[in-house]
Order: structure tokens, then C-alpha cells, then sequence
């Protein structure tokens, strides 16, 4: 069964049981493209905006009370998830947003109609342009549902990842302080460090990433709430700003404020690409943890092994016994997709001409879809991964103890050249320096030899 709906182009033939209408009928036919689509977060953005005009329109006196009320329910509804099956549109889908304006506009329409005992399509009841899109633009509602919708999953879903997985790693900084391993450098042996210190570099590197992330957040909570057309507020009432504004703080519980220029805010999305910016920088710092990870857990016979990863599944088809660094890995395609996404959202940026950026559904679509993986990727490396490392503490010394780099220590005393043959005897004879040291005619005693080969003073975290 059908129902017959008109827009401005003619009639369209709706299918009777959903709630959207006739726009959103032909975008879905206009683009089959990808079978993925906006995700929930973003429809509980577009709600909020919804609602929050239309509680501004009733205050302005602009739109009638029962009409209001009707629209604020239906809203609330959509906020809720109740109608995440209405919203059909494909993520790569008309400029602007337009069309995924209209699908909220459609759903809340046919929906507050419902409420007030009408059938769908009586949009000379409520009309979705005239009432639920009242004082707002495609222009406007897009770029600000994007803000609302990133600013609330980062700070109840990635935020709250980042700061779990940084708490385990300070805790298995502090308890590897003193656990001494060889340092490298170019891949090569280098003086000794702690894996406790090995592990503080990953914990500060994480907490800088989060510093950019929360500066970005500072500009993603700022609105373009009543910019309406290209910035102007055309057909916006006096005080319907500031209304929606407040409104959107109570829907939300987020101290959101109003963009100081409209304008920028229709033709820009510099809070959008700072934040993709953000995450890039969390996903190299990420990526440079999961590859130190995979290296240090190399082996387990023949790599570096100098700590062991969890099991969590079998690593091969074919050869019985192997478990791969899967958690790792994992985190590593996690992060090379945001960093893909990064680009994306790089081009959409700069795309925008004149007073509109129109690419704003693949920024959407991208941003959000990063937020989402990050978080949960480092929630499945941090349970599943970093939380179970074990150290083996026997290797870590052995191969502190034959690192060539130990020499470094014997230079203030012989001189950089003298130390430096040292090294290369002890390389030759499969040697370590200390025990070419003590064999040797330098004059060094094995008291002296025992305080210059301390590895765990050479680190600096000897108390």
C-alpha cells in the first residue's frame, strides 16, 4: 500500500508504514550508492536541533503552542532511537544535507500528526518546511548536528576509552620502573632504559593526543542556531537564538554556546577538521604504541620477546601453536582507517565554495565513523591487550646486559674513541663490554666495572 504525497516537483508515490515523505522517498532513489547511512548519533543530533526549535519558535510566539508541543514530542521520540529504522537516506547523498534535513523534517511531521490524531501526509496540519523546519536551513541544522553529535560521543565514548587505556598504562609504567631492557635507536642497540620509562613516553605522547582532542571540543560546541540561509537568519525571529541555545544546553547537558559569525560557520569546518586532526594524532600515537608492542612481543624463539602479549585466539591455519599479536593489530587498521578518514574530511573541508560548504554529509559520515572505531578499538586493546601484558623480566636482562651500547658509559673515563673499540672487540668475539672491560689492561677494577655497568643507574631510575 501507498499514500500519494506532493512536493514541489509533483506527486510521489510514499509507502503507507513509514513515517518520512516525499523528499526523502526521491533521495532514496537518487542515491544507491554505498548502503551505509548516518549514524544513530547524528539522527539524535538532528532530534535535539528539533526540539530546540521548536521550543524557541513557541517562546518567539512564532509557532502555536499545540502544534509545538506536538512537533517537541515527536522530536524527543526520534532522540530517543524509537525511529532510527525511518532514516533511510545513504550517507554519500545531496549537498548540504538537504535531504537528510528533510528525512527529520518528514519523520517528525507524520509523527507529531500521529500524536494529535491525524493521518500521515495532513501537512496542511503540520507541514514539515513550514513547522518543524521553522527558522532553520539545511545551511544551518547540518553543521550544527555534526557538532552535537561529535561533541557527545567523544565525551561519553572515546573521551572515556582514552582515559581507561592511559590509566592502565601509568599503572604498567609504575610497575615496570625498574625492570632494566636494552634501548634502541634506528634499530639498533642504544643505552639502557626501564620499560617502565619505555611505557611513561606512550602514557605522555597519549595525554598530549588528548590535550589537542579537548582544545578541539572547546570549538566543536560552538552552534550555528538560527544562521538559517547562507549565514543571514533570514525568517529567524528576534530571540530565537538564544532561546534554541539554552534549550539545546537542557536537552544535552552540554554548555554549548552560539557561533560568534554565522557565516563562517555555513561556509567553514574548521572544528570539524581540527577534530579529525585531533584523532590522527591519538591514531599515530596508537600506531606507534601497537608497533613497539608487536616488536617488544616478537618471537616468541626468535624475535625480541622481552614481553609476552595475551593469547586470545590461535594465529594460524597452518601452522599448529602460533599466536599472532592480533589486539595489535587490530589497533594498527583501526587507526589506518582514521587516518584515510582524516583525508576524507580534509578534502570535504577545503571543497566549500562561496557561503557553503556543501560536503558536510561525508564529513558527517567520516568523523563520526572515526570517533566510533577509535573508541572502540581502544577499548578492545586495552581489555583485551594491554591490561594482560606480562614481562619477562630474564630477557629484558640479558639483553640489557649484551647491548654494545653499554660502552657510552666507559667513554668519560677512556675516552669516546678507546670506548668505541671496546665495543667492536666485544662484537667480534660474541663478548659483552663488561667482560672485555675485565679482561682487559684499562686499569678498571671489577668494583669500578660493577658501578659503570649498572644498567639500572645508566637509566636514571635507580633510587
Amino acid at each position: 500500500m501507498a499514500r500519494v504525497e506532493k512536493d514541489t516537483l509533483g506527486n510521489v508515490e510514499v509507502p503507507d508504514d513509514v513515517y518520512y515523505g516525499p523528499q526523502t522517498t526521491r533521495a532514496v532513489e537518487n542515491f544507491r550508492v554505498s548502503g551505509q547511512r548516518l549514524p544513530p548519533v547524528f539522527i539524535k543530533a538532528q532530534a535535539a536541533i528539533k526540539m530546540a526549535s521548536a521550543r524557541a519558535n513557541m517562546e518567539t510566539g512564532k509557532l502555536e503552542h499545540l502544534i509545538g508541543e506536538a512537533i517537541y514530542k515527536a522530536a524527543s521520540e526520534v532522540r530517543e532511537g524509537k525511529f532510527d529504522d525511518q532514516f533511510v537516506l545513504d550517507a554519500f547523498q545531496s549537498g548540504a544535507g538537504t535531504s537528510q534535513n528533510m528525512n527529520a523534517n518528514e519523520v517528525i511531521a507524520n509523527r507529531a500528526l500521529e500524536l494529535l490524531g491525524f493521518g500521515k501526509g495532513r501537512y496542511d496540519i503540520i507541514n514539515p518546511n513550514d513547522h518543524v523546519n521553522m527558522s532553520q536551513s539545511s545551511n544551518d541544522t547540518t553543521h550544527t548536528a555534526i557538532h552535537i553529535a561529535a561533541t557527545e560521543t567523544l565525551a561519553n565514548v572515546l573521551v572515556p576509552a582514552l582515559r581507561s587505556l592511559q590509566k592502565e598504562i601509568d599503572s604498567k609504567s609504575d610497575e615496570y620502573m625498574e625492570i632494566v631492557k636494552p634501548g634502541r635507536t634506528h634499530l639498533q642497540d642504544a643505552v639502557p632504559v626501564t620499560l617502565g620509562q619505555e611505557f611513561s613516553g606512550y602514557s605522555r605522547m597519549l595525554k598530549l593526543g588528548f590535550q589537542r582532542l579537548h582544545r578541539a571540543m572547546i570549538d566543536l560546541k560552538e552552534l550555528n542556531m538560527g544562521g538559517t540561509a547562507v549565514g543571514t537568519g533570514l525568517n529567524t525571529p528576534p530571540g530565537f537564538s538564544n532561546s534554541a541555545i539554552r534549550e539545546m544546553k537542557l536537552i544535552t547537558g552540554i554548555d554549548f554556546r552560539l557561533t560568534e559569525n554565522t557565516f563562517e560557520a555555513t561556509q567553514g569546518a574548521g572544528a570539524i577538521l581540527a577534530t579529525s586532526a585531533a584523532l590522527r594524532d591519538i591514531a599515530i600515537t596508537l600506531i606507534k604504541i601497537a608497533n613497539d608492542l608487536r616488536l617488544l612481543s616478537s618471537g616468541p624463539r626468535t624475535g625480541i620477546g622481552e614481553i609476552i602479549l595475551p593469547a586470545v585466539q590461535p594465529g594460524s591455519s597452518i601452522m599448529p601453536g602460533k599466536v599472532n599479536p592480533v589486539m595489535a593489530e587490530m589497533m594498527n587498521m583501526v587507526c589506518f582507517q582514521v587516518i584515510g578518514n582524516d583525508t576524507t574530511i580534509t578534502m570535504a573541508a577545503q571543497g566549500g565554495q562561496f557561503e557553503l560548504n556543501v560536503f558536510t554529509p561525508v564529513l558527517a559520515h567520516n568523523l563520526l565513523d572515526s570517533i566510533k572505531i577509535l573508541s572502540g578499538g581502544i577499548d578492545c586493546f586495552n581489555e583485551r591487550c594491554i591490561k594482560g601484558i606480562e614481562v619477562n623480566v630474564k630477557r629484558c636482562t640479558e639483553l640489557a646486559e649484551s647491548s654494545l651500547a653499554l660502552g657510552t658509559s666507559l667513554a668519560p673515563k677512556i675516552g669516546y674513541e678507546k670506548a668505541a673499540e671496546i665495543a667492536y672487540e666485544a662484537h667480534r668475539n660474541n663478548k659483552t663490554v663488561r667482560e672485555i672491560v675485565e679482561n682487559s689492561e684499562l686499569g678498571i677494577t671489577k668494583e669500578e666495572a660493577a658501578e659503570l655497568f649498572d644498567t639500572l643507574r645508566m637509566t636514571g631510575a635507580k633510587k
